[in-house]
């Protein structure tokens, strides 16, 4: 059986969707802007978890991210893209879902010259149940305390994505207690 082809969603830099394209054509050295979202996993016991992209992966193979990302398709939710990926990447279910995030945007480069460059609303939401990850998605993965991973990213930002050294600070900051998971 032939796996179904995974659809991006194109955007105009206004942010208005233009198009689609192929997931596994999209990733390359001149990346159009698409449509993305990451999400920040939480545990009963406040800790967030933190993966460790698989070494196949095309983009940042072995750093150290945000709990999940991924891109909604054509005419899916963000909540139903959530939700899939969650179940796919790290073979949970969750609840709560919140948008953190909702303009967040950024581009990156690679070692490899890879762009990354998405409109990324960012979310957060609570684990339901236990972890299984994919192993063609995650090399490994731990639940940390937010202020000590904060931390961590701040004094050593290449050993994470760029995505993620962009996002924890927005989120997590000393300026933003007031989110209730620190």
């Amino acid at each position: 059986m032939t796996p179904s082809r995974e659809e991006v969603v194109l955007l105009a830099e206004d942010g208005t969707p233009i198009g689609t394209a192929d997931k596994a054509t999209v990733h390359t050295t001149e990346t159009p802007l698409h449509l993305a979202f990451s999400c920040h996993l939480f545990d009963g016991e406040g800790r967030i978890l933190v993966t460790r992209r698989a070494l196949g992966k095309a983009t940042w193979p072995g750093v150290w991210t945000n709990s999940f990302c991924g891109h909604p398709g054509p005419g899916e939710t963000f909540d139903d893209a959530i939700v899939r990926r969650a179940r796919e990447e790290l073979g949970a279910s969750i609840e709560n879902l919140v948008v953190a995030l909702p303009d967040f945007r950024y581009r990156a480069v690679d070692a490899g010259g890879i762009v990354e460059y998405e409109i990324c609303p960012v979310y957060t939401a609570t684990i339901s149940g236990e972890l299984a990850p994919s192993a063609a998605e995650v090399a490994e993965w731990e639940w940390a305390d937010p202020r000590t991973l904060l931390t961590a990213v701040e004094a050593t930002p290449w050993a994470f994505s760029p995505w993620l050294t962009l996002q924890l600070p927005a989120l997590y900051g000393a300026d933003d207690e007031a989110s209730g998971q620190l």
